[in-house]
């Protein structure tokens, strides 16, 4: 997004002679003449004038001259990005067969203020009667029942056993007063995460899924088959959604397995499979559809084009968001628009016509339909007859001849939710330019996979790291043309974790930017519990229990995986940009944070230890971590004990 230079002091002159003017009565009470024609009143006006002078040299350094170089080479903000969610939708009525959860259905929450928060459905729903009361799977020797493992937070269970083997299955049985429905049945499936087994996607559309699986029903005498609509689980290698349509009458309700009830079964059955790593499901669930923290706005109107070059409108709602895939528009004329987040139409007299937005008009001819979007600002640019059409006045009406026919927009995120974060910062984005121009928009070095990982749209990637020739399913050894990229979230959590949306995103857009030859992976990091353990002496000035918090503060901030790491100074209060991946964890460095901690006196008895993964670590030595991985501090916090000098 365009960058806006930021103005340094935006007093002027009234407001320095004012301010000057509160000052007098306490440095010099005995003036009391406050007109102009006070020569001390006289001076003032002529410093506040100089003073002014050098307010707006001041507003044209430093940070104006970085942004108008990150113009240059063109360098923007990019927009905030809206928080998302899966909903789970439940019937009021036990008699309805199906109900339509339609596209945009729009469902609020309150966030820790109070406030109402809204989301929005990405997709229409079918929200079906009949309830998923069984669970269990069949490893080909006998039925396990996993019902209650799917319906506990943090439970999980393998839908095929161990060892997927040809014939083992995974059976749901649904409970429904008359049938299953005959309309489409959407099985939302999540998969276990957990800090040694992080989330995991292979890029590339080709590649075809790690099993086949064969989708029945059971129809009284046998089992038949069901023709799947879609599959984003790619055979459970990855959370997604599995939709097919449902056999309605043609189900017969059984007992099947260990399941003593009557229900209507749908199974999942292996007839090849090629897992490197068994799938591990934590729940399948039906009515759920994802959401995102952002409200659809149409038929907005935006104005009357006058003729002039580089026109400009603008939308009442921001920041508009990035569609999660460009929707292919046709005109009536027989051109097509791909619409990626905003969809403007202009009567120019012969109706109104979709344009096609652009980064920038520099490839655009005099006649093309383009335009731009600043979609924190929401100002739209039309071009300047050169490059770029300038939309004219429609001639046969006088109404308003531009409108924002449907468009996407987020809320500010004060608070980010999971997958939610604020528009990027100045400083961000002058880190951001020196990665920009050493990869030239292409992947090759593990720099320029681990810069074009944080630019995916749709992520929400706050920081990269790029393993090359690592395979995450055979880490002991190299293997040819292989990136590994591990990816982190910007997100509240202590073990920041990416959900299949993150890891989607960055894999598309690094199947776009990658070589041919390159087989990649997004995953997300491993984390490595760490807890430290102390015994402290605190001056005799000083509080125990203030001491004490801002040691433990000072202690979770260092090993931060966004704002710790060697970067982090705790006397000057200077966050750092995460603790790096395998990063060794000195024992100095640990030292040094308590020992620069104001109040802390000195290490009793030096007693100062380092568990990682609850395990206590060789006393006063370095602990190493493996490349791949992070660490997280223990949620119990650290052992921090505190007292002041007996002088014993």
């Amino acid at each position: 997004m365009p960058l806006a230079a930021p103005n340094l002091d935006n007093r002027q002159f009234a407001d320095i002679v004012a301010e000057a003017k509160t000052l007098i009565p306490r440095y010099a009470p005995e003036w009391t003449n406050f007109n102009e024609s006070d020569p001390g009143i006289t001076l003032v006006e002529l410093f506040a004038w100089m003073t002014e002078i050098l307010v707006y040299r001041l507003n044209q350094v430093p940070d104006r001259n970085y942004i108008k170089f990150l113009q240059l080479i063109g360098i923007e903000l990019e927009p905030a990005r809206p928080a998302r969610a899966e909903l789970t939708f439940s019937l009021s009525r036990d008699d309805l067969s199906t109900v339509i959860v339609p596209l945009g259905t729009q469902v609020a929450a309150q966030d820790s203020t109070g406030q109402p928060v809204v989301f929005e459905t990405d997709q229409a729903l079918i929200a079906i009667g009949a309830k998923l009361t069984a669970v269990q799977t069949f490893d080909g020797f006998g039925y396990t029942p996993q019902t209650k493992k799917n319906a506990v937070l943090g439970q999980w269970f393998y839908p095929f056993g161990p060892k997927p083997q040809i014939g083992n299955a995974l059976l749901l049985g649904f409970s429904s007063p008359t049938s299953l429905p005959t309309e489409q049945i959407n099985l939302a499936v999540s998969l276990f995460q957990d800090g040694l087994t992080p989330p995991l996607m292979k890029c590339g559309t080709a590649i075809p899924p790690a099993a086949t699986l064969v989708w029945e029903y059971w129809g009284g005498t046998q089992w038949q088959g069901i023709n799947l609509d879609s599959d984003s689980t790619r055979a459970f290698s990855q959370a997604g959604h599995v939709l097919f349509p449902g056999p309605g009458n043609a189900a017969v309700a059984a007992k099947v397995g260990n399941v003593t009830d009557n229900l209507f079964w749908i199974r999942a059955r292996v007839e090849s499979a090629s897992y490197e790593m068994p799938p591990q499901i934590s729940a399948v669930r039906t009515n759920t559809i994802s959401a995102t923290q952002a409200i659809t706005f149409t038929d907005e109107v935006l104005g009357i084009s006058n003729g002039l070059p580089n026109q400009t409108f603008q939308v009442a709602n921001t920041p508009v968001m990035v569609l999660d895939a460009p929707v292919q528009v046709p005109n009536s004329d027989g051109t097509k628009v791909s619409v990626t987040s905003l969809r403007l139409e202009i009567d120019e007299g012969q109706g109104f016509i979709v344009w096609q937005e652009v980064d920038d008009f520099f490839s655009s001819g005099p006649n093309d339909r383009v335009f731009t979007l600043d979609r924190n600002t929401g100002v739209i640019t039309t071009g300047t007859g050169e490059h770029g059409r300038i939309p004219v006045i429609n001639q046969t009406s006088s109404d308003p001849n531009v409108i924002a026919r449907s468009y996407r927009a987020g809320v500010t995120n004060f608070d980010p939710a999971t997958g939610g974060t604020d528009e990027e910062s100045v400083a961000d984005a002058k880190l951001r330019a020196t990665l920009a121009l050493q990869s030239k928009d292409r992947a090759v070095t593990p720099d320029d996979f681990k810069y074009l990982a944080t630019q995916a749209p749709g992520a929400n990637v706050k920081r990269a790291y790029a393993l090359a020739l690592y395979h995450p399913n055979f880490p002991n050894g190299p293997v040819p043309g292989v990136v590994t990229v591990i990816v982190v979230p910007n997100a509240p959590d202590p073990a920041p974790t990416p959900n299949q949306t993150t890891l989607a995103a960055v894999c598309a857009y690094l199947d776009k930017h990658r070589l041919l030859t390159s087989e990649v992976y997004v995953v997300g990091p491993v984390y490595r519990k760490i807890k430290i353990q102390v015994q402290l002496v605190i001056a005799p000035n000083f509080d125990l229990a203030t001491v004490k918090n801002k040691v433990q503060s000072n202690l979770s901030t260092l090993f931060d995986p966004l704002e710790g790491g060697p970067d982090f100074d705790p006397v000057n209060g200077v966050d750092g940009t995460g603790w790096p991946f395998g990063g060794t964890v000195y024992y100095s460095d640990v030292y040094r944070v308590i020992i620069q901690t104001s109040g802390v006196t000195r290490i009793k008895d030096n007693q100062l230890l380092i568990l990682l993964d609850d395990q206590l670590q060789t006393f006063c030595r370095d602990v190493l971590i493996n490349k791949a991985e992070l660490l997280y501090n223990d949620p119990k916090g650290h052992e921090v004990g505190v007292s002041y000098d007996t002088g014993s």
